[in-house]
């Protein structure tokens, strides 16, 4: 177990010490993929943390708009059941139900304004996902960049020296190779994770399609709302 630390420690320091003797332009670019890095890993804790309170919501939501003997009376706590989509979905064919006077007349306008409110969602849970994509797309070819700006620095340099030497052109090109290895760094995770989570949105979506139908199958129970009758006196 030491072994491994002082072995992870000793490769750290090297790395720490190629960067810092490489060139402005191979500096330049190891900053810039840190920043792709950096971003990237701030949207994926983000997104990740904010899918999982919507699931756990959605859950709940689901069952108590399932325990409700009335609509009304999952409007009245669909609040506290924020995060989760469905509550925009379900508030958005609510208000149109309210404005139908609390009977399903129209059902393609209560289908309507749920579409509208899952599409609404839809671009709030997909909102900088696209960063994840082109983090993935770019870094690679950004990393490319700076190795071979550091092999043709190193190969200018071993002309200078005259020295046709391994030992003379191998520091170069290790310093110009850990430009390559920083774009993997950013580009693989962004991957993963840019699959995984437009998958997860992909299942939000469904659900937020299916549930629109059953809000509608709940409308259609519902009673109409009875006109007040007016009591005469003897």
């Amino acid at each position: 177990m030491l072994n491994s630390l002082f072995l992870a420690a000793y490769v750290g320091e090297q790395i720490v010490n190629m960067v810092r003797q490489s060139g402005p332009v191979a500096q330049a670019v190891l900053l810039i993929l840190l920043g792709f890095s950096v971003f990237s890993w701030a949207i994926i804790f983000s997104k990740w943390r904010a899918l999982r309170d919507a699931r756990i919501q959605s859950g709940r939501f689901m069952r108590a708009f399932r325990k409700a003997n009335r609509i009304q009376d999952v409007a009245a706590v669909a609040e506290q059941f924020k995060p989760s989509p469905l509550v925009s979905v379900f508030e958005g064919g609510f208000d149109e139900f309210r404005r139908q006077g609390g009977a399903l007349r129209n059902p393609a306008m209560i289908q309507r304004a749920s579409a509208i409110a899952s599409s609404e969602e839809m671009t709030r849970l997909e909102r900088r996902i696209p960063w994840l994509a082109t983090t993935g797309a770019v870094t690679p070819f950004i990393g490319l960049f700076g190795t071979v700006w550091g092999i043709i620095d190193a190969f200018h340099g071993l002309g200078t020296a005259g020295a046709a030497t391994l030992r003379a052109v191998a520091p170069g090109i290790s310093e110009a190779l850990i430009a390559t290895a920083a774009g993997l760094f950013a580009a693989i995770p962004a991957v993963i994770a840019y699959n995984q989570l437009t998958h997860q949105i992909r299942e939000f979506a469904a659900r937020m399609d299916d549930f629109s139908l059953e809000m509608l199958n709940a409308m259609e129970r519902a009673p109409a709302a009875q006109p007040e009758r007016v009591h005469q006196g003897d």
